[in-house]
């Protein structure tokens, strides 16, 4: 690390003013999210300090999850502007954390609930038990062990891929654990089978289209000044600086906006076991929605009437739901199961004018009921079965639409809570990746074109790939952009670190799952 040309790089760029300005907008953040948490808290009751001990305890473990990742990830984003000197490294860095709190803050959740479906099913309506919170302090402090692990050893590895890993160990476990006859579920495997693949194919997809797109630059833009590597530590012409600050911001934006909402969905689902009453359902729905749901619950359960075949619900039709969602079998009761929980949703929230009004000890039964619908309409639409005709099905989905808007949502201030813990990440750890970014994939210096094209990759792929919810790495698809384009330009390969970080690649899935496997069943016996 001595070596490395970043520590001669001036290190300039920020006034003394930036500096507190930063500071003071990341003290306000942090007073905004503790108010709002205790204004949220208000009316919750409880005879023990032990839920709110456990709610601080576990907030802090996945904000600092959160943080490993901005420092993990995030300086991936930042190495090609650093190394092409278009920004010096303090200022890139603070870029860098700006825009990924503004990622956080635009993000949709769909990928915060994606990661989170991937969990048995049991745990997630049981949050709230001992199980579940082995759960959720297990499939954390495996990722974080193995992300700072690999941070200190400068291995660019994927946040994404640990706590994928992890959550499929904690599956494991659970199923193992489990008494046999119970049907105790573990991972989903056709939910981790569909995220595997892109974040298999994510780093293909950066080698090669970073690298055909170097190819195209050089063949269509004629610029020489492009292509040649940074003298120095002279700044590059205006343009180029431009567009490689521009690409930078994408990836950070880009970046924030998808890994910034994996920690979400843990923060929800700690939130919903500690604090049911305030988080399993979405207090902010206003009454116009709540009328179009009611409408809407009365015209699904309409709908699955068609298709039960004359078939009478089950005396427990949660169980049956909740057994075909587990085990993806649809049996003759199942669909008059859901038409069964689909009306007992509509008598909870008939003629209320929030869902702020559904008395407190029926929140968690509630959610759960709403979360066991949208799961079992999800499956069966991806499944197509029943046949649903196309009427029916927009019926259903439109339906799944409200149950996700009451039980899926994401405050802001656990939006603002994530982005300070992802951006302050971001700016305290990032040298090491981006040494290894920078000065170790190639063997020689990286070019204006070379940084530009990796990072227009990173910033589309991962931009689609927060369109589709679906969770990709940042840190594979930059890192095997670089090394495409210096493939492209011929510029030879630093083997040693192609092997350590295909080494990494490798055993973050094995070691994760075992981390947090091994840390499930300790805090199972320990709970």
């Amino acid at each position: 690390m001595t070596s490395s040309v970043l520590d001669s790089r001036p290190t300039g760029g920020l006034s003394r003013l930036t500096p507190l300005a930063v500071f003071g907008l990341l003290i306000a953040g942090v007073i905004y999210a503790g108010w709002s948490l205790v204004n949220d808290l208000g009316d919750v009751h409880s005879p023990s300090l032990l839920p709110f001990l456990l709610l601080g305890i576990a907030l802090l473990i996945a904000l600092g999850f959160e943080f490993v990742n901005g420092f993990h990830d995030t300086a991936n984003a930042v190495a090609t502007v650093i190394y092409t000197n278009s920004l010096p490294p303090t200022l890139a860095v603070v870029w860098s954390g700006a825009w990924n709190f503004l990622g956080v803050l635009t993000s949709t959740g769909i990928v915060a609930f994606g990661i989170i479906s991937l969990l048995p099913v049991e745990l997630i309506l049981q949050v709230g038990s001992q199980a579940g919170f082995a759960m959720v302090f297990a499939l954390l402090i495996a990722a974080i062990i193995w992300n700072v692990g690999t941070w200190y050893f400068g291995l660019p590895s994927s946040s994404s891929h640990t706590l994928i890993g992890s959550i499929i160990g904690v599956g494991l476990m659970n199923q193992l654990m489990a008494i046999p006859g119970t049907g105790t579920s573990g991972v989903d495997w056709s939910q981790a089978l569909g995220i595997g693949k892109s974040l298999l194919l994510s780093p293909l997809v950066g080698f090669v289209a970073a690298a055909l797109l170097l190819l195209a630059a050089k063949l269509l833009i004629k610029r020489p000044e492009l292509y040649k590597a940074p003298e120095g530590a002279k700044p590059p012409p205006l343009w180029i600086r431009g567009l490689l600050i521009l690409t930078c911001t994408g990836v950070s934006f880009a970046h924030g906006s998808n890994d910034g909402q994996k920690g979400m969905g843990l923060i929800m689902l700690i939130l919903i076991g500690t604090v049911p009453t305030a988080y399993a359902l979405n207090r902010a729905m206003p009454e116009t929605q709540i009328a179009a749901f009611e409408q809407s619950s009365q015209q699904a359960a309409g709908v699955l009437d068609r298709y039960t075949n004359g078939v009478a619900a089950p005396a427990d039709a949660r169980a049956a739901a909740t057994a075909y969602v587990r085990d993806r079998t649809i049996a003759p009761e199942t669909i008059p199961a859901l038409a069964a929980l689909t009306r007992e949703i509509d008598r909870s929230v008939a003629g209320r004018s929030s869902l702020a009004t559904v008395p407190l000890e029926q929140t968690g039964n509630i959610r759960n009921d709403m979360y066991l619908a949208s799961e079992a309409l999800k499956l069966m639409a991806k499944s197509e079965t029943p046949a649903f005709t196309a009427d029916d099905g927009k019926v259903l989905t439109a339906y799944r639409g409200y149950l996700d808007q009451a039980t899926k949502f994401i405050p802001t201030w656990v939006k603002v809570a994530v982005a300070i813990a992802l951006g302050l990440g971001t700016m305290v750890g990032w040298k090491r990746i981006v040494v290894t970014v920078g000065e170790k994939i190639g063997k020689e210096h990286l070019t204006y074109a070379q940084g530009a094209s990796a990072e227009l990759v990173a910033m589309a792929t991962i931009g689609a790939a927060d369109v589709y919810g679906l969770p990709v790495s940042t840190t594979h698809v930059l890192s095997s952009g670089v090394a495409g384009t210096m493939a492209a330009n011929r510029s030879g390969l630093q083997w040693s670190t192609i092997r350590n970080l295909i080494m990494a690649w490798v055993l973050t899935l094995p070691v994760s799952i075992v981390l947090a496997g091994g840390l499930y069943w300790l805090l199972r016996h320990l709970f």
